[in-house]
């Protein structure tokens, strides 16, 4: 079988489990060449474990009009924010912080995002999540 050959890739955001054809998603997937009634179909059975959670995905294009979904796991700051029971991060995160988890809750953090990480180390997954949280406004105690 010969090599399916890659028209675009990108980049998408939704809610894991509950995603729909309406804007944003729909654009974004028309404007590619995907079929949203399809990929909307596939992205829900895949990340049906994820419901409610917002899921990154790498959405690879073929020139046959296929496509495949790579799914990745929620943006760090989404999980901080859960973790901290924060609604949003500070507009001045040197100034005033919003929240505060524990080391134990980055660590947790970590090794669910570290696939997903440049490293494999799970100290360094850790600094990239305190690095995060200090930019957000949230305090890692411990």
């Amino acid at each position: 079988m010969a090599k399916k050959e890659i028209k675009s890739q990108f980049k998408i955001m939704a809610p894991g489990g509950s995603a729909t054809p309406a804007p944003p998603l729909g654009p974004v997937l028309g404007a590619n060449g995907v079929n949203p009634g399809q990929f909307i179909t596939q992205f829900n059975a895949k990340t049906a474990a994820m419901k409610g959670k917002i899921c990154s995905a790498v959405v690879t294009v073929y020139t046959d009009k296929s496509f495949a979904i790579e799914i990745k796991s929620s943006p760090a700051s989404v999980l901080i924010k859960e973790k901290a029971k924060i609604e949003k991060g500070s507009g001045a995160p040197n100034k005033s912080k919003v929240g505060k988890i524990k080391r134990a809750d980055v660590e947790a953090i970590a090794k669910e995002k570290l696939a997903d990480l440049n490293t494999a180390d799970i100290a360094a997954a850790m600094r990239m999540i305190e690095g995060t949280a200090r930019n957000m406004g949230v305090l890692v105690e411990g």
